[in-house]
């Protein structure tokens, strides 16, 4: 195994003779299964996992180390034991679109896994993994500045980082061809581990030179009208639900920076899943309450997160609106709706689901929800990609009945939702993993943020009201971004 040397040792991410003999063998392995392999296969996958220091931090070393142009992704829930992954390069990309995209994304996963030269799993996000995310609408955002995310990308990294306590471990993977060898493989793993530094996450400028411009992609009154039309089908009886969201945009005098803005969040945030997916030029970073499904083993968990109302300092302020929100039959309702529907889409695949009788009042640091935590014991091994795509979309960000309130949704909102509200996050070589929602989101490109938030809107709701609710969540990451 590793020699363990601090974070800001030279060679601190070197192989030991030991662990770069066993990368060697393995690729060696890949190189002759990939030549056995049929004519067109993807290759095999040869990786190995060690241990690094335990002042390592993931996220840190993949914004300091990353290549122009190169494709990243982080993900951290500082509250659940300092749990981070993080991940650099791209060894192979599974994409697909469609409704189809999730069970091509895991058949194909599941395929290079089976045939992967690996270390096991250990340890949430250690060893082998695919991450990335999935659009909201099957065939994703088709405007220009979503065009480099696509509809279902997960990319299996050339290297990770994984972090549970003060346990830090680095995988290394190479993806072996019929026309390659393993020295040349060996050689572009050791080129990239030795470009890898640890350096502290920016920090946002203080006192930026310029100005921030703020203002919605449509008017305010565009989206009350949105909200007033999805009333009306509701009172008609076509729908018991409907989400719909807008689209503020930041015009910052410089570029974002997704790597200070990724710091702030995790730290304003620690019980979120904060998370960055870099792509070309742009990055999607956010702040999401929302898990949408954990796999661990023959164990499923998620949580039915729905209605909302904003914070207060005063503490007997905060507790009386979080007793108003319990009260509240509109959001009872509302919330209601989500866990019914994800208890339903798990059944069919469980040996039990269990959901708490009443719903639990769950606070971020500027807004807190009702939620309900789930949990199912599965009959059968279904993977965290299948699972995913199962309750994608929960009424939570679509509607009910899902079918009837699809095509309403960009009609009425009036915007291309492109990857906020599909699932993002990670799944290992057992198909465990765990995906959020993309809420309290922005996509970065140079001086622009485009920033999203969304309501459930039910029969009972007040287009007024659900505006200001959206500017409650929306102050998640304005304040960040606007300096």
């Amino acid at each position: 195994m590793a020699t363990l040397r601090g974070a800001s040792s030279p060679g601190a991410f070197a192989l030991g003779d030991g662990d770069r003999r066993r990368l060697r063998k393995r690729l060696e392995q890949a190189v002759s299964r990939a030549r056995r392999g049929r004519r067109g296969a993807e290759g095999v996958l040869a990786a190995v996992t060690v241990p690094v220091a335990y002042d390592v931090d993931p996220s840190a070393v993949v914004f300091a180390s990353r290549r122009p142009g190169e494709p990243w992704f982080c993900t951290e829930q500082p509250d659940r034991d300092r749990t981070a992954v993080a991940a650099l390069g791209c060894a192979v990309a599974i994409e697909a679109s469609g409704r189809g995209r999730f069970e091509e994304v895991a058949t194909r996963w599941r395929a290079l896994a089976g045939t992967a030269l690996a270390d096991g799993a250990d340890a949430r996000g250690a060893g082998l993994i695919a991450a990335g995310g999935f659009s909201f609408a099957p065939e994703g955002g088709a405007s220009p500045h979503w065009s480099n995310f696509a509809p279902a990308s997960l990319h299996v990294p050339q290297l990770s980082l994984a972090r549970t306590g003060d346990e830090v471990t680095m995988t290394v993977t190479a993806l072996a061809g019929a026309d390659d060898t393993a020295d040349e493989l060996l050689a572009r793993v050791q080129q990239r581990l030795g470009e890898l530094r640890s350096a502290p996450l920016a920090l946002l400028d203080p006192d930026p030179v310029g100005r921030y411009q703020v203002a919605g992609s449509a008017p305010p009154e565009h989206y009350e009208e949105a909200v007033a039309r999805g009333v009306e089908r509701i009172s008609a009886g076509m729908l018991e639900k409907i989400v719909l969201a807008r689209e503020v945009q930041v015009h910052a005098p410089v570029a974002h920076d997704p790597g200070a803005i990724f710091g702030v969040l995790r730290e304003g945030f620690p019980s979120c899943f904060c998370f960055c997916a870099g792509r070309g030029d742009a990055a999607f970073v956010a702040a999401s309450p929302e898990l949408l499904i954990r796999r661990d083993g023959m164990r499923a968990s998620t949580l039915a997160l729905a209605g909302s109302t904003r914070r207060s300092a005063d503490p007997s302020v905060d507790d009386h609106l979080g007793e108003q929100l319990l009260q509240s039959g509109k959001d009872r309702s509302e919330q209601a709706i989500v866990a019914r529907r994800i208890e339903r889409a798990l059944r069919p695949h469980s040996v039990w689901v269990a959901a708490a009788e009443e719903p639990v009042i769950v606070k971020m640091a500027n807004i807190q929800h009702l939620a309900t935590p789930i949990r199912a014991q599965l009959a059968r091994p279904v993977g965290a990609v299948r699972l995913a795509g199962l309750l994608h979309p929960t009424p939570a960000v679509g509607g009910e009945p899902f079918e009837v309130a699809e095509p309403l949704i960009p009609a009425l909102e009036g915007l291309d939702r492109g990857w906020y509200a599909g699932p993002v996050g990670w799944t290992d070589i057992n198909e465990d993993g765990e995906f959020c929602v993309a809420l309290r989101c922005a996509l970065l490109r140079g001086p622009l943020a485009r920033c999203y938030a969304g309501v459930g809107v039910v029969r009972d709701s007040d287009p007024a009201a659900e505006l200001a609710e959206t500017d409650v969540k929306l102050a998640a990451l304005l304040p960040v971004l606007a300096g």
